[in-house]
């Protein structure tokens, strides 16, 4: 690696004195001379050619004569001598080129790290691998388990995990494509067309898209009783504007949950909300979005952490949400249970912090 930067150098210092050696000769060649003139010359001489073989009327002629005469004095002039470097000047300027690099790779062996060996992505991956996942921040493990399913291509989990991995990034439409393949190995499993329509919301900033709703469907179509997917599809005829449709169909979903469901708690929340109401008189920010869609939307994440509640930003959201919606009794227990969760994540606590302290909506 040091024999590779030194030539570097040397080649670079070669290069630059051999171009101010050319531009030398090139300016004591004929630097005294001005290209411009002899260009004026040569159109008043074609002026005159083209005027007597009768290819411009007279008065053409003369205008373009004068003109082209007037820009031959003007050039004649302000003509001067062309810049050039002294002879005593020219070892300074040589020198100067050959100094600039031999000072880069100076600083650079000084303080760089020449003999610092490359880390190729494989070996980089091997590490990961090798590592406990509890390490591993979410692009990581999304990377690991990207040679995961490279290695069980037939096998639909590792693109399950993938996906989730995916979503814990922030990266919604790769987490789409994992669970489209994993359905393309396990295409009756309501499971992951459940997912597969949580990645479209996501990927739509939560708006139960069509495509969503049909991912929804499919996962009904396999699984009745699905209750994400009965949850959502309900949202969003909540978000068309169908209202009592959408409650009705949540009030089933209800009545179908057992007992001991921690998700009828959320549940219950978000019908009583949707039911009461907007809780400010005054229009939201987003006139397309009303109160009730985004109790809704805060519901549905509440929902979904409910049922997989191993999502740290997940939580961090449903505390801000609660803190801005000005719930706080709510904020307070979504608050308890994610720090119970990650009470050995010092920065998990402290985003988690920081949540709960957002000033609520006015």
């Amino acid at each position: 690696m040091i024999v590779f930067w030194i030539a570097v150098g040397v080649m670079s210092a070669a290069v630059a004195g051999f171009i101010l050696r050319r531009a030398a000769r090139a300016a004591a060649a004929g630097g005294d001379a001005d290209s411009t003139l002899p260009l004026y010359q040569r159109q008043l001489s074609e002026i005159e050619d083209l005027a007597d073989r009768g290819l411009i009327a007279a008065d053409e002629r003369r205008s373009a004569h004068a003109e082209a005469a007037r820009r031959l004095l003007s050039a004649a002039e302000s003509a001067g001598p062309a810049w050039t470097v002294s002879a005593t000047s020219r070892p300074v300027l040589v020198g100067l080129a050959v100094i600039g690099p031999v000072a880069a790779l100076g600083l650079y062996l000084g303080f760089g790290s020449p003999g610092y060996g490359d880390q190729p992505y494989a070996q980089r991956l091997d590490q990961w691998r090798a590592a406990p996942p509890t390490q591993l921040d979410a692009p990581r493990m999304a990377a690991v388990l990207r040679s995961v399913t490279a290695e069980r291509p037939a096998n639909p989990e590792p693109y399950r995990f993938l996906a989730i991995a995916e979503m814990a990034s922030g990266d919604a439409p790769a987490a789409a494509r994992a669970l489209r393949e994993a359905l393309r190995l396990a295409p009756e499993r309501a499971d992951l067309w459940e997912s597969l329509g949580e990645a479209l919301m996501m990927a739509a900033e939560g708006e139960v898209t069509p495509q969503a709703a049909a991912a929804f469907q499919r996962a009904l179509e396999r699984d009745p009783k699905a209750a994400t997917a009965r949850f959502h599809l309900a949202r969003g005829q909540i978000e068309a504007g169908e209202i009592e449709a959408g409650l009705a169909q949540w009030r089933a979903l209800l009545a179908d949950l057992p007992a001991a469901d921690p998700r009828r708690a959320v549940l219950q929340a978000a019908i009583t909300d949707v039911a009461a109401g907007p809780r400010q008189p005054a229009p939201p920010a987003d006139p397309a979005i009303g109160a009730p869609e985004i109790a809704a939307m805060v519901e549905g994440l509440a929902a979904r952490l409910a049922a997989d509640p191993d999502d740290a930003q997940g939580w961090v959201r449903l505390v801000r949400s609660y803190a801005v919606m000005g719930d706080a009794a709510r904020r307070d227990a979504a608050l308890t249970q994610a720090k119970a969760r990650y009470a050995d994540n010092p920065q998990i606590l402290r985003e988690l912090a920081q949540a709960a302290a957002a000033e609520p909506m006015r």
